[in-house]
């Protein structure tokens, strides 16, 4: 999808369910990986996340757009649009958009480089960096951590 189409979209998706034009533009950008979409409140241009604008991804990229038309629809209203608001909240619902983006494999993994298990719940902890086990102990119950193993 080019960036004339992603606009054309957009703009017959804030007609058709919000009722009112979209004046700004739409940019395409393909460092996204942990969100869908992005208002800017400074300027009212949208960024969407390139990844969402494959053919097997339409009905996502539709709830994106539209999550991200109720940010920009509440914002120039004087409303509550950031996610928390009741207002937000309630236009999100009725348009049907997407409160979360989905995980299309897009997010880095974590490292991990110690297994800390708990001696008395078995409790597990994966960390990047050491720790003191006999500074620390286990969160859940108190119990006293060991090293289990690298993953490595």
């Amino acid at each position: 999808m080019t960036q004339e189409e992603l606009q054309k979209l957009v703009e017959e998706v804030s007609l058709k369910y919000f009722g009112k034009p979209f004046c700004y533009d739409v940019k395409i950008n393909s460092r996204m990986t942990t969100t869908g979409g992005r208002y800017h409140l400074a300027d009212h241009h949208l960024e969407i996340n390139a990844h969402f604008l494959a053919p097997q991804y339409r009905d996502a990229l539709i709830g994106i757009i539209k999550h991200e038309l109720v940010h920009y629809h509440l914002h120039l209203a004087s409303k509550g649009y950031r996610h928390r608001d009741a207002d937000f909240k309630v236009l999100l619902a009725k348009v049907g958009g997407s409160r979360y983006a989905p995980d299309i494999g897009l997010k880095r993994s974590r490292r991990v480089n110690y297994i800390y298990r708990c001696q008395r719940c078995g409790q597990t902890y994966h960390r990047v960096r050491r720790i003191n086990v006999r500074r620390y102990a286990c969160g859940k119950c108190g119990g006293k951590l060991r090293l289990d193993g690298t993953p490595h």
